[in-house]
């Protein structure tokens, strides 16, 4: 799916549209005040799907003109894109794998970029495979062909995740392809399976006529899998500068997330509404699934929305290194700072 220059800039109409309230009313009051509303620059790391969900939901809501934020988005060509993004300044907030974000912070000279928000606090990496191709299980993708996209995000686990299972890297024949025909070459019994994301290939193979119980999603959560997954990361100066200002953001998102979580339906649509030629039951489904396995997970229904497990996060940076050798090993604080996040009950779903 390709977002073309008109969609972003409807979507950026629309959210100047939802500040005013002139698409929802705002779910809580706008702040009265003579200052206009603080121009702020936001950056997806991908083509916008259901996963940006929280996001348009805090624009169309009006939660980001109730903190004083006037938010323009604009869509990235990758993580690292959205990253280096944020790194030079060109963007103020963006969503990005937590984990690529660790690798750059590990380059020396590495701007200080840190995560403020965990979005997905289970990442959604996953081996999607054919039943028919004799894979049901995870243990099953030895002796096959596993598709791998170049960039995708997936496979730099794959080592730790592996070896946690008893799987011979060796064992398993990986071929380079193009994001483009992943799911195609899949579909086509080109190859056996391929990495990617539990929301995305699998839905989009559905949507390609694959038939539901022919699919395996093997989820790397479900095997051994620490890493978090997509994080707001924000830019040094404003963080530096204006911590009032991302504080207000992150509030902002949380109220976003849960009205996401309390009428995905309405979410689904919102999300639509900003694609070309999107499918409103497609994106549904694939935001009931983020909302299922990314989202609201233990984790977050004990400790809120938003933060991290330090142990957790040290146990998710040794399984990291089994592909990526750390110059120096980060601290979870050299990577996500929590002083911007409300308190824990302000966090918790409602």
């Amino acid at each position: 799916m390709q977002v073309s220059r008109t969609t972003v800039l409807r979507w950026i109409l629309a959210g100047t549209i939802g500040l005013s309230g002139g698409v929802w009313p705002a779910s809580t009051p706008l702040h009265a005040s003579d200052q206009p509303p603080l121009t702020i620059q936001f950056t997806l790391d991908r083509p916008l799907d259901a996963a940006a969900a929280p996001f348009v939901m805090a624009s169309s809501g009006g939660l980001f003109g109730a903190e004083g934020l006037a938010v323009g988005t604009n869509i990235a060509t990758s993580t690292a894109d959205a990253i280096a993004r944020v790194a030079d300044g060109a963007s103020d907030f963006a969503v990005v794998d937590i984990n690529a974000l660790i690798r750059f912070r590990d380059k020396p000279g590495a701007a200080p970029v840190k995560a403020v928000f965990v979005l997905f606090n289970q990442a959604p990496y996953a081996i999607i495979a054919r039943k028919s191709r004799g894979i049901k299980a995870l243990t099953d993708i030895q002796g096959k062909t596993l598709g791998v996209a170049e960039g995708d995000l997936s496979i730099r686990l794959w080592p730790a995740v592996a070896k946690q299972n008893g799987i011979k890297l060796a064992s398993v024949k990986q071929n380079t392809i193009s994001a483009a025909v992943r799911e195609p070459m899949l579909s086509a019994g080109q190859v056996d399976a391929v990495t990617g994301f539990s929301y995305l290939s699998a839905i989009n193979l559905r949507d390609r006529g694959v038939p539901a119980d022919d699919l395996a999603v093997l989820r790397f959560s479900d095997y051994g899998c620490e890493a978090y997954g997509s994080a707001v990361i924000v830019s040094p100066r404003l963080a530096a500068t204006k911590p009032d200002v991302v504080k207000g953001f992150v509030r902002a998102v949380i109220g976003g997330t849960n009205l996401a979580i309390k009428d995905p339906a309405r979410a689904a649509s919102e999300v639509v509404s900003r694609m070309d030629g999107g499918s409103r039951d497609l994106e549904l489904e694939r935001l009931t699934a983020v909302i299922r396995d990314n989202i609201l997970t233990a984790e977050v229904k004990r400790n809120g929305i938003g933060g991290i497990e330090a142990e957790r996060f040290e146990r998710a940076l040794d399984q990291l290194a089994e592909d990526t050798k750390f110059q120096k090993r980060p601290h979870p604080a050299d990577i996500f700072d929590e002083q911007f996040l409300p308190p824990v009950d302000g966090r918790l779903g409602n």
